[in-house]
């Protein structure tokens, strides 16, 4: 919230922190499968049996948030991620056997991979998802045995504090703690040596994370969104491409890593896209401002930072659309930072809003001839989190898919495959590094340790290997090489 003062942590507090939680995880030795489940079920009690505050300082923390959009977009995928943390981890705990190269596993050599905890692990969580940003990575930390410190958000300050408060009640402060602050606190907690640390947010503040952690060798997870595009083929109806992309859009009113960014469609079809777009709009939302269901920006500057786009957009000559079906004012807003819903037509590279991540309710629309346009243009800009193909033609689909590169792909929908704890969820290049979700998460925050083990038979003298050399050496290096 704007002129909001954050009381910040001081730096040897979050240190100290960090101390007491390793010497506990040292302390503690292996960590049970017990220990794990039973960690995961105390994090779901503190998501569920506290949902109703949660859901009202959210909506807060927003100045009017939809109580769906948190139930269904914060709390569900939560307690999703922890059932099936829950349920998987005794299967992902489990060592796996690897073969040898001959002759080794004949002479009675094994190996195996042992995941192993990475120690203790640093969160720190964007605004966005104050919920599912903080528990779903959880999940995945907690089933891999570590112990974990959270940095939220402070652009959401109640749902912050809160969120201390009650791990605190659920949780001893040297398995998860929570440490509350803003800009200090954040570089503070970045700059410690964790064994692993997670940031999601924007590329920008991401290359100063990885800058910090680089001093101590922290291995980093980056999830950094990005310009998704949405990419409708000719085969595609109009109306299937409207709905489930208006839906999206507005969801959270697009303060989303997943939401489409912006849009290209062929030419021929653009008016028809854009009066569908509007009426399915109107349809949704027939008010807005006095609309619950109509989730407000987050503060006063994203909202200014959003109608900057709109206006560097008309001052460069693009055509803007505002879709406000009630006609009403957003002039002067008491309790919010609501914003109508916006297309702008004729988008070009030279207009902010096609340079920088909107993270609102405003849709660029771009046209193209061939698909060939569109595959170029996005392959001339940096690998986006998430890329959205609508279309029904299979030889056109696998040349998008397999010609463009990005974090994730929905098909005929737009966000769906960052929904499922059974597919990896990351980025790749400005748009991040490293996956989470299910056992992808489970793999990230482990450390898979190789164990070879050797027979009492000298495998080194079997082999020639101990010196003074014989022809059984050179012998078995040519076997080794024969094709």
């Amino acid at each position: 919230m704007d002129g909001t003062q954050h009381p910040e942590t001081p730096a040897n507090v979050i240190s100290a922190m960090l101390i007491a939680q390793r010497k506990a995880y040292v302390a503690d030795g292996f960590v049970t499968l017990a220990t794990r489940k039973d960690r995961l079920k105390r994090a779901l009690a503190c998501l569920l049996e506290n949902k109703e505050e949660f859901i009202s300082l959210i909506s807060e923390d927003f100045g009017n948030r939809a109580r769906e959009t948190t139930l269904l977009a914060d709390v569900v995928p939560s307690a999703g991620a922890l059932k099936d943390a829950i349920k998987h981890v005794a299967n992902w705990m489990k060592p796996s056997r690897r073969s040898l190269q001959f002759p080794l596993g004949l002479l009675g050599a094994k190996a195996e991979v042992v995941p192993q905890p990475k120690g203790v692990v640093g969160l720190i969580t964007p605004w966005n998802f104050p919920l599912t940003m903080v528990f779903v990575p959880l999940a995945q930390m907690l089933a891999a045995g570590n112990r974990v410190m959270i940095k939220p958000s402070e652009a959401t300050p109640r749902t912050s504090a809160f969120l201390k408060e009650v791990f605190a009640k659920y949780f001893d402060e040297t398995e998860v703690a929570v440490v509350n602050g803003a800009v200090e606190t954040s570089q503070a907690f970045a700059s410690l040596p964790w064994d692993h640390l997670m940031f999601t947010g924007a590329p920008m503040v991401g290359k100063l994370i990885m800058r910090a952690a680089s001093e101590n060798l922290t291995p980093v997870t980056l999830e950094l969104g990005g310009k998704s595009p949405v990419i409708v083929g000719k085969t595609a109806p109009i109306s299937m491409v409207v709905e489930r992309v208006a839906t999206v859009k507005h969801m959270n009113l697009g303060q989303i890593c997943l939401a489409p960014d912006y849009i290209y469609i062929d030419a021929a079809r653009r008016e028809e896209f854009v009066d569908a777009y509007i009426a399915k709009v109107a349809e949704m939302y027939p008010t807005m401002l006095d609309n619950k269901q109509y989730t407000s920006i987050i503060s006063a500057r994203h909202r200014a930072r959003l109608e900057g786009y709109i206006e560097d957009a008309k001052a460069k000559g693009a055509e803007v659309c505002v879709i406000n079906p009630a006609g009403e004012s957003f002039e002067a807003q008491s309790d919010g930072n609501k914003l109508p819903s916006v297309l702008i037509l004729g988008a070009t590279d030279d207009m902010k809003v096609m340079q920088d991540e909107i993270f609102g309710p405003i849709l660029p629309v771009r046209t193209y001839e061939a698909i060939d346009e569109v595959i170029d243009y996005v392959n001339s800009h940096e690998r986006p989190l998430a890329l959205y193909y609508f279309g029904t033609d299979p030889k056109e689909e696998a040349e998008v898919l397999t010609r463009t590169t990005s974090g994730g792909v929905t098909v005929n929908d737009v966000l769906w495959h960052g929904a499922h704890e059974t597919l990896p969820f990351g980025g790749v290049g400005n748009s991040g590094m490293g996956h989470y979700h299910g056992r992808d998460g489970f793999i990230e925050f482990s450390h898979q340790k190789s164990i070879l083990r050797h027979p009492k038979i000298s495998i080194g003298k079997l082999l020639g290997m101990v010196p003074p050399y014989t022809k059984k050496l050179e012998k078995m290096a040519n076997m080794q090489l024969k094709k």
